[in-house]
């Protein structure tokens, strides 16, 4: 048995479905899933979540404070130490996205043993698969990584051939943020383009980047959807609202057909666990609608994904 202490929601989801949860003794202020993670101590924090602020308000608030601490999180160190975990679970993708590992590490030097620190810096769907195995390993159940990871990735292939053959390769915009506006990027455009879509604006495996409403402009997606960094359908719908507002955005071809959507990223698009293959699915019912029926939007109450243009 482990004392898991998980520092990032994906890392939790990951510790779930390798049925090791009974082993997560902390995690951190964003872990929401499975429903066991809101019964463990949260060992993080962050100012901003749940603030009730506008997208411009967060982008600004978060360059200032990594500007002037180098994070935007702080770490409960008296209940961290009262946990005494033997394995914490940490990253250095992004330090938006949770405790960066240099943090970490520094301050598990100080623990008694010191607990292995497990980094997961995930920049495609294989590279996720290998957080599985990583998690796995160090947890003693590989056995239990590779049997999930074979189901996840024949129903990766179950979208990647099914859209092989439809000739159709709707040009969409994937958009991460909304004020200022951002690409997607890492494993975001790889799964629009098995799920049989083209986005041009994306950065396929690298950070996504902040671009101008021009580029957006000048692009034409057919497609628009909102894969809001840590934001809800709720959350999205609101900047939706900002997005009608943009020079232009009337002109998009997305626009002018409705094809805009609303997803929850927090939930997938933005989580790099087992949902990712939930994401993948879900993209191909807006990508493809009719080759893909199983996956399309159940309307404006699913939790998943919304049309809303």
């Amino acid at each position: 048995m482990h004392r898991i202490v998980s520092l990032l929601p994906a890392a939790t989801e990951i510790v779930a479905a390798l049925g090791l949860m009974d082993q997560v003794v902390g995690v951190s202020h964003e872990c929401d899933f499975p429903k066991q993670a809101n019964e463990r101590p949260r060992v993080t924090h962050c100012p901003v979540h749940d603030a009730n602020m506008g997208s411009r308000q967060v982008d600004e608030w978060v360059r200032g404070v990594l500007h002037d601490n180098g994070t935007i999180y702080t770490i409960d160190e008296p209940l961290l130490r009262k946990l005494q975990p033997d394995v914490i679970l940490t990253q250095k993708l992004c330090d938006v996205c949770a405790v960066g590992y240099g943090t970490v590490a520094k301050l598990a030097q100080t623990f008694p043993g010191p607990p292995r620190l497990v980094n997961l810096e995930p920049r495609s769907l294989a590279d996720i698969f290998g957080d599985i195995r990583k998690v796995a390993q160090t947890c003693d159940v590989l056995e239990r990584a590779e049997k999930l990871i074979e189901d996840l990735s024949e129903r990766v292939e179950n979208v990647r051939k099914r859209a092989a053959t439809i000739r159709d390769r709707p040009h969409c915009f994937l958009m991460e943020w909304v004020d200022p506006p951002f690409c997607s990027g890492h494993w975001g455009p790889e799964l629009v383009e098995i799920a049989g879509g083209r986005d041009s604006l994306g950065r396929k495996h690298q950070p996504s980047a902040q671009i101008d409403w021009q580029q957006v402009l000048d692009a034409r997606p057919e497609i628009i959807a909102l894969a809001l960094c840590g934001y809800d359908i709720d959350r999205a719908r609101r900047d939706y609202e900002l997005v009608t507002r943009f020079p232009g955005f009337g002109s998009i071809p997305a626009a002018e057909s409705g094809q805009v959507y609303v997803v929850n990223a927090s939930a997938y698009f933005a989580r790099p666990g087992p949902r990712i293959v939930d994401s993948l699915e879900i993209f191909a019912g807006i990508l493809h609608p009719t080759e893909f029926p199983e996956f399309v939007s159940r309307g404006p109450d699913d939790r998943r994904v919304v049309r809303i243009g």
